[in-house]
């Protein structure tokens, strides 16, 4: 039977922890998607952090509808993401993914029944890591282009112009060539220091934050101590290389680390916004 949309309400799922944490608290003072007040739904030794949300908005066709404009899309990734963000710096949990939605409490609660053994071993896996994402970029643009030298004294306007395009598509060529050198460099400088590594597609059109094209778009999983020697072992990378730019994200919760090892990969589900 299909609740009315008037008066009933979907639970959404943030994330999954631990009970007997401070997760138990719904981390008071927050709310939710829609300005919703955060509660938990416990099943035996797991606790899910959640909020009710408006079933007309997180049926199939309103969730269609919200993932169509990115306006919408980008509230409830932020919404999202801060709350995962809030209950990982008090207690270790499972970043659900985004627009994770039960009908009810009782399906949340199946839910974590039916799961309990996968989810205790991940939260086990995940306990004092955090996630650092590594993104390469060639932007061409950058790269200095080295003009070949002159052969005449005078050098018609369209040869100067064939001339300049040669150069132009030589340094485009070598800036992804040096991206992705640099690119396939990075796992070996923190190998030791993480315990994890997922490849993401790299990002494009609306998801691309930055100058150039996304080359590479990797995720960590690192333990808390290593943080700043993973830093460390990127640090200066790609500088001095014209047209290649890398970035370090994070710490985040470990988003990406949230499926059991072998399962985890492919396109991120928070809209690319960390």
């Amino acid at each position: 039977m299909i609740p009315d949309a008037k008066t009933s309400a979907m639970v959404y799922v943030y994330a999954v922890g631990r009970a007997g944490t401070p997760l138990d608290g719904a981390l008071p003072g927050r709310t939710g998607v829609g300005d919703g007040p955060l509660r938990t739904v416990r099943a035996g030794g797991l606790v899910a952090l959640v909020s009710s949300v408006p079933y007309d908005s997180f049926s199939a066709d309103g969730l269609k509808e919200q993932m169509e404009d990115l306006t919408q899309l980008e509230v409830l990734a932020r919404t999202h993401h801060a709350v995962v963000e809030a209950a990982y710096e008090s207690t270790t949990v499972l970043p659900m993914r985004l627009a994770t939605v039960y009908l009810d409490d009782a399906r949340v609660m199946a839910m974590l029944v039916e799961r309990d053994e996968e989810f205790r071993e991940l939260l086990s896996r995940l306990e004092d890591h955090v996630e650092l994402g590594v993104k390469v970029y060639a932007d061409p643009r950058e790269a200095v282009v080295t003009a070949e030298p002159e052969q005449e004294p005078a050098m018609s306007p369209g040869r100067a112009y064939l001339r300049q395009r040669r150069a132009q598509r030589r340094s485009h060529r070598d800036s992804y060539a040096a991206a992705g050198a640099l690119a396939a460099e990075i796992p070996e400088r923190v190998a030791g220091l993480v315990a994890g590594r997922v490849s993401h597609r790299p990002q494009q059109g609306d998801l691309a934050q930055g100058a150039g094209e996304n080359i590479a778009n990797e995720a960590y999983l690192v333990p808390a101590a290593h943080v700043a020697g993973f830093r460390a072992a990127l640090a200066g990378l790609g500088e001095g290389t014209p047209g290649v730019r890398v970035e370090i994200t994070g710490p985040w919760a470990p988003y990406s680390f949230a499926t059991p090892p072998g399962a985890a990969g492919g396109e991120r589900t928070d809209g690319g916004l960390r």
